[in-house]
């Protein structure tokens, strides 16, 4: 690693107000002068309306060649910084400087044109990125290998998965010559397979002398790939150092999740576009004793959810995962209609999942929820909407029968053992 600082974040401060649609984009911009014209109001913002720093004074540097994770609880200020940094909105103060290209996996649905194809957004991100054509070729055929979309390089992208989506976003993002890679969280959508796949082309890269600042929920992968962490806690840094001692601070923070129910209205969400046409109100777990999960008892969460527009249909979902962001299983409803209502109505629906199947080794476990259209497009996620505990007794006085050392899973395993004499096969 080169003492050379190439990124340089000094005092940075975001604030936006609730009640005003923003202008840190042109996009958003535009949708204020609409609003506002729609409204009559004259141009200038609410005085009275309330203020959200979801940055405060936030200043590090990374170095050539260092892998910084950045990790925090939703709502932290992680994508914001990312989206600084990425020059996607404008800082309210401070400063953030680049040395050198960047490249940046963010969300589904940025950095790619939708009409064009895999093959046309790849040379358009290498044009963005400063690169010749000539250059982009000779690397084309490696960024489709990695990503496994030989036969769907000439479809638009539009008609991907979110999986082939993010595929291709990464393999564009890692092979391309940049100097600077920034990764959001989107290698959860990716399948195991894949998210190792991408864990080994990080490592590559940052012995290449290229600096990745990595955003993660997942505290294993923090762990393995970066030796400094910086820890957000609602918009300022509280701590940075070492991966397991700052790691360690943020598994002490996140106990304090709600347990049983929570009302998440509120809470802030991952991503700017959602919460608009449906938003989850409140969830809450639904233990038989109104306190603690036994280790033998189905897993059953309701949440409650507000659509705007209830003639789209909507596909609801829960992911379960341990406190240090490993994810053990998601679960998805079938597509559900509404009755037909006018579509300007606004109705509330209370979604109930029964987990019958899995058995968890007693401890915290974190429960995300999620909403879809029924066309399958994320609507509302909030995924670290409640912590759920399970105890180390059921009723009756069965007894979990595995340790924690085991893992966070208990199995049901038949085993047959028998005895082989000396010469037999």
């Amino acid at each position: 690693m080169s003492d050379e600082v190439v990124i340089s974040v000094e005092h940075l401060s975001k604030r936006y107000r609730l009640g005003e649609t923003g202008a840190g984009t042109l996009k958003e911009a535009f949708a204020q002068w609409l609003e506002k014209t729609r409204r009559n109001m004259p141009d200038s913002r609410h005085a009275e309306a309330e203020e959200i720093w979801a940055l405060r004074d936030v200043s590090f540097e990374v170095r050539r060649g260092e892998v910084l994770g950045v990790i925090g609880r939703n709502g932290a200020g992680k994508s914001t910084l990312l989206k600084i940094l990425t020059r996607i909105t404008e800082p309210t103060s401070g400063r953030a400087v680049l040395r050198g290209r960047a490249a940046s996996l963010l969300e589904v649905g940025t950095g790619f044109h939708p009409d064009l194809t895999g093959r046309e957004n790849i040379y358009l991100n290498g044009a963005i990125l400063g690169m010749k054509k000539a250059e982009i070729a000779r690397k084309f055929d490696e960024i489709v290998a990695f990503a496994e979309l030989e036969r769907f390089i000439d479809t638009p992208v539009k008609r991907y998965s979110s999986g082939m989506y993010v595929r291709l976003a990464f393999a564009v993002a890692a092979h391309l010559e940049a100097d600077i890679l920034l990764v959001d969280e989107v290698l959860a959508v990716g399948d195991a397979a894949f998210q190792r796949k991408c864990l080994n082309k990080m490592a590559e890269v940052t012995q290449k002398g290229r600096t990745v600042l990595f955003v993660s929920h997942n505290m294993n992968v923090i762990r393995q790939l970066c030796a400094q962490v910086l820890l957000l806690t609602s918009g300022r840094v509280t701590s940075r150092g070492v991966a397991d001692d700052v790691v360690a601070h943020y598994l002490r923070d996140i106990e304090s999740v709600p347990a049983i129910c929570n009302t998440v209205e509120h809470s802030p969400r991952p991503y700017d576009n959602l919460g608009h046409n449906a938003r989850i109100l409140k969830v809450r777990a639904c233990p038989r004793d109104g306190f603690t999960f036994a280790w033998t008892e189905p897993l059953r969460f309701e949440f409650e959810v507000r659509v705007q527009n209830p003639t789209i249909g909507c596909i609801f979902g829960i992911t379960v995962q341990t406190i240090g962001g490993i994810r053990l299983f998601t679960c998805l409803s079938e597509k559900r209609d509404f009755v037909a209502v006018a579509p300007s109505k606004i109705i509330k629906v209370r979604a109930e999942a029964i987990a019958h199947a899995p058995t968890l080794a007693p401890g915290s476990y974190i429960v995300g929820v999620g909403v879809a259209s029924g066309a399958n497009v994320l609507l509302d996620v909030v995924y670290e909407a409640l912590r759920f505990d399970i105890g180390h007794v059921a009723p009756g006085g069965a007894v979990y029968p595995g340790q924690p050392s085991y893992g966070p899973v208990c199995a049901n395993v038949s085993w047959s053992i028998a005895e082989q004499v000396d010469g037999a096969i």
